[in-house]
């Protein structure tokens, strides 16, 4: 014996496929009204109707509408203005919960860091063109500065405006008006591109630092997000093991060291901390390990709302960093 039910009804059902008993919901039918029961039906609650019907069939196994294992009945469907209602409410939910994603800091992270990604190549391959560019009329200039030196360009409306602003002589060779116009105008959407990933890589700062307090405090908070997004979350990466943390963003290699037996990454995105960037080759991966049990420890602290890290905390991983250095300042002699 089954009981079936949907938003409006509950049936009870035997094995012939006969209806034993049939409640239909009987209040007033508003938007409103319907949205609350699809949405205690999505989240697996039984109706009104439905529990009265279990506790008359104990007996009977709850099905929802749509579960294969209900056999085939005359179940009491709603009929064609029911229906009309229930999708307007059924758009009134899906509306909600594209709201509910947007309040989702996850989310909301991946996109700024996608985004910043995406917009970081794109202002890179520009500024390299303009470059190369610029650099054939003006082959003796010195880039010290490379935003410096495309804002400069963007500015000059002619060539000799450019080598008066770098100090520079006016080559035998210069752009044509038409062609220096397009290079100026190059610079321009060049540095335009800068300021935007600024304000981007701003803006994923900020969130960084109020969803992942004690992580950003540790690693910075364009670190943080970018390894909360390879970890798929917040919650995921505070129930990752350290090991997994350790080698976040180097899967590949991961991978071809299980294929190949070639030898296994000690880091993956973590290696862009000055902690071990900036470290000796042979304690990279001593501290790649630490720093990772230390990201596991600030990740459950922020997933689980506990007071989050501060200077002080910092500064003891800090000082175990450095005791590392100081125990192996050498490198290990290679056996033969």
């Amino acid at each position: 014996m089954w009981l079936w039910y949907d938003w409006r009804a509950a049936a009870v059902v035997d094995e012939r496929g006969n209806l034993v008993d049939i409640m239909e919901w009987d209040g007033h039918k508003t938007e409103q009204a319907v949205v609350q029961r699809l949405r205690q039906v999505a989240s697996g609650q039984p109706i009104r109707e439905a529990t009265e019907l279990a506790e008359r069939f104990p007996q009977a196994q709850i099905c929802v509408h749509g579960d294969p294992d209900l056999p085939d009945a005359q179940y009491p469907l709603p009929s064609n203005e029911e229906q009309q209602l229930a999708d307007q409410a059924a758009i009134r939910l899906a509306v909600e919960g594209v709201q509910q994603a947007a309040s989702d800091p996850d989310r909301r992270l991946e996109h700024l860091v996608r985004g910043s990604e995406e917009l970081r190549a794109a202002h890179l391959t520009m500024e390299s063109r303009l470059l190369e560019w610029a650099g054939l009329f003006f082959p003796l200039s010195v880039v010290t500065d490379r935003a410096a030196y495309v804002r400069s360009v963007a500015a000059s409306d002619t060539p000799a405006d450019f080598a008066q602003s770098m100090g520079l002589e006016l080559p035998e060779q210069q752009a044509s008006e038409s062609e220096w116009r397009s290079l100026q105008e190059w610079a321009a959407d060049t540095a335009q591109a800068n300021g935007r990933l600024d304000r981007m890589e701003h803006a994923l700062r900020l969130l960084t630092v109020e969803h992942l307090p004690s992580v950003s405090a540790l690693l910075g908070p364009l670190l943080a997000a970018r390894l909360c997004v390879e970890a798929h979350g917040r919650m995921r990466l505070a129930r990752l093991p350290s090991g997994t943390v350790q080698i976040l963003g180097a899967e590949k290699a991961f991978f071809h060291h299980l294929k190949t037996g070639a030898p296994s990454p000690k880091h993956g995105h973590i290696f862009m901390h000055p902690w071990i960037s900036r470290s000796p080759r042979w304690v990279r991966g001593k501290i790649a390990r630490m720093l990772a049990g230390k990201i596991s420890i600030a990740a459950k602290l922020d997933a689980f709302e506990g007071t989050p890290w501060g200077e002080e905390d910092v500064a003891v991983v800090e000082a175990r960093v450095e005791a590392i250095k100081d125990a192996h300042q050498q490198p290990p002699s290679r056996r033969r």
